[in-house]
């Protein structure tokens, strides 16, 4: 298999088309090594704009985002902040009846945050559409942790901000992101999912699943549902999402730029281990070596997209794929982008994950958020597996500060599985967080 074309360190800031050039061969390059079928690349830097593609495929071409839409969704509430009509520190039960006094505790803020100890999923109890039905399953799920205690990553939050937005404009979600931001950033709207006479086929490119022994592609269907719109239904390109970080990093947005800072600027006690450094409102936090980045990443079936933005330099990095190992090409793509100075941000995880000890017996159990269930088994000689929803993962082993490497099913590559966490009081482990979601150690029977 061909070594992917590295840029020499002039390709990014000499004028004409010799950057956009390199940038498309080293582009295609990381496509074959990784198998993804096609992918869009935008890259602004220096004032400097260039937009390239791999594979059969547009720079027009929408690329289900995955989560991404959540930080869409988060700017549209920041809209309705700026006309006053919305609050960061207002309670979703002020917005939302029939939540109860405990889901609607949360503020709006904590949610966009994913401070707000909601559940990550609530998964088949509220696959009916219905914004009421919804409604009743979060008040029957409850909280995993109390408002403002910690990070824990939640599809559930932004849906919810997706229902305070309808009862705020009396639009539906997607009427809503496409008129009030998607129309203003000159962006044609589309969705892997839609309701009733708004659904249009073809709007996007298909997700692949690549194999990891052969590098076959195989197409996939995008699984969302219409409830679940507000946390993932957009279908981007790589220069839509450069739009939109453009809106981050001094350009031209309806976004005033002090909400614009406010999305950027980090929470305190937000910890999104295993996701990125820091957590605003809406936008993910990356160190990078001369700035602070901000941004997002976004998975749907068979795609993998990613956004960081430098509002201090104008710089932005925009890549979609079309296959689920579009996050290593994307590893890839910003060690080359970094390598010919481009400082690109990204979350940097332990390097040393060979050197791990084996987990004591004591944390077997089950720990769950949701629907979600991930079982820790721990064995008489040592071993020890992670199963995450049916899926095992081998050689559980612990590192520094309670997280702990496993081996990934498909590849083999050892991985962050997530950390250990430990109740203050009692000093033993109590939840888990895994994917940026804590999941609570359930309790043995007595």
């Amino acid at each position: 298999m061909p070594t992917p074309t590295t840029l020499t360190q002039s390709t990014l800031r000499v004028p004409g088309p010799a950057a956009g050039g390199r940038l498309q061969r080293l582009l295609a390059g990381l496509a074959h090594k990784h198998g993804v079928p096609a992918a869009q690349l935008v890259v602004t830097d220096g004032g400097r704009t260039d937009s390239v593609t791999a594979g059969a495929v547009t720079a027009e071409a929408k690329f289900p985002v995955g989560s991404i839409t959540k930080a869409f969704t988060a700017a549209l509430a920041m809209l309705l902040v700026a006309d006053g009509d919305l609050d960061p520190d207002d309670p979703l039960g002020e917005h939302l009846d029939g939540l109860g006094p405990q889901v609607g505790r949360p503020a709006v803020g904590q949610v966009l945050s994913h401070t707000g100890g909601l559940p990550a999923a609530l998964g088949a109890a509220a696959d009916g559409g219905s914004a009421r039905r919804y409604l009743r399953a979060c008040r029957d799920a409850g909280l995993v942790q109390p408002p403002g205690v910690g990070f824990s990553y939640s599809n559930v939050g932004y849906v919810l901000t997706g229902y305070v937005v309808e009862a705020i404009t009396g639009m539906s979600w997607w009427e809503a992101v496409e008129t009030l931001l998607l129309d203003e950033l000159g962006i044609d709207a589309a969705f892997v999912v839609e309701p009733g006479a708004r659904r249009r086929a073809g709007a996007h490119v298909s997700g692949h699943a690549v194999h990891a022994a052969t590098g076959r592609a195989r197409p996939v269907a995008q699984t969302l549902t219409a409830a679940e719109a507000a946390a993932g239904a957009l279908a981007l390109s790589a220069e839509d999402l450069a739009a939109f970080g453009g809106m981050f990093g001094g350009g031209d947005g309806p976004l005033p730029a002090d909400l614009a800072e406010l999305m950027r600027r980090p929470v305190p006690g937000a910890e999104p281990f295993g996701l990125a450094d820091s957590w605003g409102l809406g936008l993910a936090g990356y160190r990078g070596a001369d700035a602070d980045w901000t941004g997002h990443d976004g998975t749907a079936d068979g795609t993998s997209c990613h956004l960081r933005v430098d509002a201090a330099h104008g710089r932005v990095v925009a890549l979609t794929t079309n296959g689920n190992t579009g996050a290593a090409l994307w590893t890839d793509l910003v060690a080359a982008l970094r390598a010919e100075g481009l400082p690109v941000g990204d979350y940097e995880l332990p390097r040393d994950l060979d050197r791990a000890a084996r987990p004591a017996a004591d944390l077997t159990g089950h720990y769950t958020n949701g629907d979600l269930e991930y079982q820790v088994d721990v064995r008489a000689d040592g071993d020890a597996v992670l199963v995450v929803d049916g899926e095992v993962y081998p050689e559980l082993a612990l590192l520094r500060d309670g997280s702990f490497s496993v081996r990934e099913p498909g590849t083999g590559r050892r991985i962050i599985g997530g950390r250990f966490l430990t109740d203050p009081a009692t000093g033993t482990v109590s939840a888990m967080q895994a994917g940026g979601r804590v999941a609570r150690r359930r309790r043995r029977a007595s």
